[in-house]
């Protein structure tokens, strides 16, 4: 991990930058897989997934009614606890309808209507996401979307993750589709005769998943977000467990070797040469115990140390990062929270790691990542419903605004606007 110690501001620019990978032919080969799906439908989608994603059958659509082997009580019961949670967090989301009269017989109201037919992506690849299923089926659940299609793709026996099995059935969505990578995207934006083509796609992916959301957002289908590799910036003080931060670290080092993990240290507060030594002696020793030690130990190549002489700039570069993840660490951690203006999602205090967050306390998992939490939010019950404003004028609202109508648009040179209310209060 590259150190940088107090930045001058002029340089956080390029601090901030994240991994640069070689997109070209990525972009030409989701172009063709799109161009392909879109013409062939499933027989190109089923000579995808068994060139991609080690598909040995025929049939790539999987039923869900058979109860998953191989799962254990224990992890059935903490499946159970992830769902209860996330489904208490994102139900309080819901919207209650108000009705405002701006005058006398003048009645506006917003609507939350639900979006009909979502695509969900689950990442299976190297690590079957099991988590993200629920992230993203349990609030298009409670807002209420007719359709829901599940694409995953199977393990090297061409079968589905029992866990993500397990919890489809749970969440009564009736089947899945064995595809991942670009197919997936382009059957779940066209549509083909054995998956139903969808109005938004969500979910993470790597950088071909990736590339094709934002191709296919392009031609009109919607997406969550853009999105791109995980990572993470913890903050953290003198007073910081060095085995906490470290392990915060790693968490995020071993989605993918294109992950990027950021350090702040704030220096007012005690040796800060000594915390970062330990930091990443802590980082080297759980390093080795790691199974997907290839992965994070590349993903820290693209990774960073500042040290920043006090807790205002270190908030600060936090803030221009715009961090997927942002870890407080600190003595001060809730007040420093209240200076977050740029984050996916903020774990306040020694305690919340962001693991939790990631399965089962309640937020959701799937958020902006490479700079876009400027701009963007995470996904929520609003991401799966349109707002859709509704008006009703009785007779005596139209003679309390009519007059006003008829200016503004006389104002513009419409009359056949004006003519619409002229001809009412006639």
């Amino acid at each position: 991990m590259k150190t940088v110690k107090f930045p001058d501001q002029k340089d956080w620019l390029e601090l901030i930058k994240r991994p640069d990978f070689e997109t070209e032919s990525i972009e030409e080969t989701v172009r063709e897989i799109l161009s392909t799906v879109k013409r062939s439908g499933d027989e190109a989608v089923l000579k995808y997934a068994k060139k991609f994603d080690r598909l040995s059958e025929d049939s790539f659509v999987f039923e869900t009614d058979g109860e998953p082997a191989n799962l254990s009580a224990e992890l059935k019961e903490a499946i159970d606890i992830a769902i209860k949670n996330i489904e208490k967090f994102h139900i309080s989301q819901k919207e209650v309808t108000q009705v405002v009269e701006t005058l006398t017989g003048v009645k506006c109201w917003r609507k939350s209507l639900p979006i009909q037919t979502v695509g969900l992506y689950v990442p299976g690849g190297t690590a079957p996401l099991l988590s993200s299923l629920m992230m993203l089926a349990i609030p298009a659940k409670l807002a209420g979307c007719e359709n829901i299609v599940v694409c995953t793709p199977p393990d090297e026996n061409g079968n589905v993750n029992p866990a993500i099995t397990f919890i489809a059935k749970r969440l009564e969505i009736g089947k899945i589709v064995k595809i991942g990578g670009a197919q997936a995207i382009a059957a779940m934006a066209y549509g083909t005769k054995s998956v139903r083509k969808c109005d938004k796609i969500f979910g993470p992916g790597n950088r071909f998943v990736t590339k094709a959301k934002q191709l296919v957002q392009e031609e009109g289908t919607a997406i969550d977000m853009p999105a791109g590799p995980s990572e993470v910036l913890v903050i953290a003080d003198a007073k910081a467990d060095p085995r906490f931060v470290a392990a915060d670290l790693l968490s995020q080092a071993e989605h993918g070797t294109d992950s990027q993990v950021v350090l702040v240290i704030t220096d007012q507060n005690g040796p800060t040469e000594k915390l970062v030594a330990d930091i990443k002696s802590e980082i080297e020793s759980q390093l080795n115990a790691l199974p997907r030690k290839e992965i994070a130990q590349k993903a820290l190549e693209n990774s960073l140390v500042a040290i920043f002489g006090n807790d205002r700039e270190a908030m600060d570069f936090s803030n221009s990062y715009a961090p997927e993840h942002l870890i407080i660490n600190t003595e001060n951690a809730s007040a420093l929270a209240e200076e977050v203006k740029t984050a996916g999602s903020v774990f306040i205090g020694k305690w919340s790691c962001e693991s939790i967050g990631d399965y089962a306390s309640g937020t959701n998992h799937t958020l902006p990542t490479n700079g876009f939490a400027r701009s963007y939010s995470g996904v929520s019950l609003d991401s799966f419903v349109k707002k859709v404003t509704f008006q009703e004028i009785s007779q005596e609202g139209i003679e309390n605004i009519g007059r006003a109508v008829e200016l503004l648009a006389e104002a513009e040179g419409l009359q056949a606007h004006k003519n619409a209310v002229t001809l009412r209060l006639s």
